[in-house]
């Protein structure tokens, strides 16, 4: 069967407008840190889309009602600082993580893929990642991420998996418990902060699958 096609409307980015390809759309958002962007199904509800305001097609009907308070409770992101993401393969259980200077988008570092993971681990050690990074350059940055699963692990000092040791990921495991190892030997003053992707778009480190 053919791959339903989709189109892509970028409100805030590089360049606003509809887009009929991923590569194109990402082109104006990867790295972009407001980038507000969604896909849709036809090319017409594409551009009627694009004459409304954004947050009619990204919002909860149940938010809705607090939305001109929500967006100054939150704030911007501080473009000061690094965003960190990883992406899971479904079908083959690899996954990999990077990070990005929010400012201009830049690779800071990437990792992987990894054989037999799962997104949880990814982004975990994707921050783990960054604060040793941010130690190392003795920058005291904050970093962004949009797991609390991986936040709730990192305050733990634990990556809780319940993921099961075999001989694909052994690697990805011996990964963890040096993360671990870190975090218990190591101070770090790095915000670690939830990026809010609802009022800011997709995450600057996103891989850009979806």
């Amino acid at each position: 069967m053919a791959k339903k096609r989709k189109f892509y409307v970028v409100w805030e980015g590089r360049k606003r407008g509809v887009f009929t390809e991923w590569n194109e759309c990402e082109a104006q958002i990867k790295g972009f840190p407001e980038a507000k962007f969604k896909s849709f199904d036809t090319l017409k509800e594409a551009e009627e889309a694009l004459k409304e305001n954004y947050w009619d097609f990204v919002t909860p009907k149940k938010a809705k009602a607090v939305l001109k308070e929500a967006p100054v409770a939150i704030g911007n992101p501080n473009l000061e600082s690094i965003a960190v993401d990883a992406a899971w393969n479904t079908a083959t259980g690899d996954v990999e993580y990077q990070g990005v200077y929010l400012r201009t988008g830049q690779k800071l570092f990437h990792q992987g893929p990894f054989r037999d993971g799962t997104n949880n681990i990814g982004e975990f050690l994707a921050i783990v990642h960054g604060l040793a990074y941010l130690q190392k350059h003795q920058s005291n940055l904050p970093i962004y991420t949009d797991s609390k699963t991986a936040l709730s692990w990192l305050k733990r000092k634990h990556a809780n998996t319940k993921l099961e040791v075999t001989p694909r990921n052994k690697e990805l495991f011996e990964m963890l418990q040096r993360a671990e190892e870190w975090l218990s030997k190591n101070t770090f003053t790095n915000p670690v902060l939830k990026w809010e992707t609802e009022y800011w778009g997709e995450n600057p480190a996103d891989f850009g699958r979806k």
